[in-house]
């Protein structure tokens, strides 16, 4: 019995889908599938019922879920351990807007497996923490997006998606909307940040307006978060799109935040690496413990 085929178990087990557990682990499904095929013909049970349209955990499986965990458990345990003896005394973050409460809750995780390390956190449009990280003034960065910059001199590990909200005026009819279609906005100046400031938000949003048969009208360029809202709240019918993340965390009586119904906004979320530096193991198992903390029930399919 293997480590790597525990992981692979342990993953699907979460996920319930091969796709997503490769996902996560960074692998090819068909490598996920052997893994456990592997770990099955070892134990001489089967671990999942596997359909066209499901995959979920046999008696067996849940039974041997528990151990499997209590392994990977001791092994991660030992792993921060060991990376403690030779942890740096900093560790400098580019960071992005949005995460809300996300990044609090992986700068806990981080400072429980890494007890003593000055965590510097630096805040930088994409292409200036980029060139930071490229030029070895940052350790990581997270990113948005696949950035036209990236050149192969860095390594993008996928982490989560951060879903895109609607943010308009309370006041304005579609607010009374559970939710909004895209193509109901057409008429409504769109107010974004400028593209050199965020191209993959930008893209992504103005593509995204075309699919749906209008071209945005351009409204003023965004400042602040706060001072978009607050044009938005008291000026001239405007609109943008605000991370989910951020919504929540928003309370205003003049905007008001709705999700998209069509078509669904977001954007990959990863950590960025120099290619051929030592991984910040540390920090990447904070950002994928908070993903498997904060994801939604998986769907029961394949």
């Amino acid at each position: 019995m293997e480590l790597r085929q525990l992981h692979c178990f342990v993953a699907v087990a979460e996920e319930l889908h091969f796709g997503r557990a490769a996902e996560r682990l960074l692998l090819g499904q068909p490598a996920v599938s052997q893994q456990v095929r592997c770990l099955e013909r070892e134990l001489k049970v089967e671990l999942f019922d596997r359909s066209p349209r499901h995959v979920r955990l046999t008696p067996s499986g849940e039974r041997f879920l528990p151990a499997a965990r209590a392994v990977l458990d001791a092994e991660r345990s030992a792993r921060a351990l060991a990376a403690t003896l030779t942890a740096p005394d900093r560790l400098r973050l580019g960071t992005v807007t949005g995460l809300g409460t996300r990044l609090d809750r992986i700068l806990d995780a981080y400072e429980r497996h890494a007890p003593g390390v000055e965590v510097e956190l630096c805040a930088l449009p994409a292409a200036e923490r980029l060139a930071r990280l490229a030029d070895g003034r940052l350790d990581a960065a997270f990113v948005r997006g696949v950035p036209p910059e990236q050149d192969g001199e860095l390594r993008l590990l996928a982490l989560w998606e951060d879903e895109l909200t609607v943010a308009l005026p309370a006041r304005h009819p579609l607010a009374e909307q559970d939710a909004i279609d895209l193509a109901d906005l057409a008429a409504l100046p769109l107010r974004l940040t400028e593209r050199r400031n965020h191209p993959a938000l930008v893209d992504l949003v103005t593509a995204a307006c075309r699919e749906a048969g209008f071209e945005p009208v351009p409204g003023p360029a965004s400042g602040t978060l706060q001072d978009t809202l607050a044009a938005i709240g008291s000026g001239p019918a405007t609109w943008t799109v605000v991370y989910t993340e951020n919504a929540r965390r928003t309370v205003s009586g003049r905007v008001a935040f709705r999700p998209l119904r069509t078509p669904r906004l977001a954007l990959p979320t990863s950590l960025a690496v120099r290619r051929g530096a030592p991984l910040p193991r540390l920090l990447l198992s904070a950002c994928r413990q908070d993903r498997v903390q904060s994801a939604p029930p998986p769907k029961n399919s394949r």
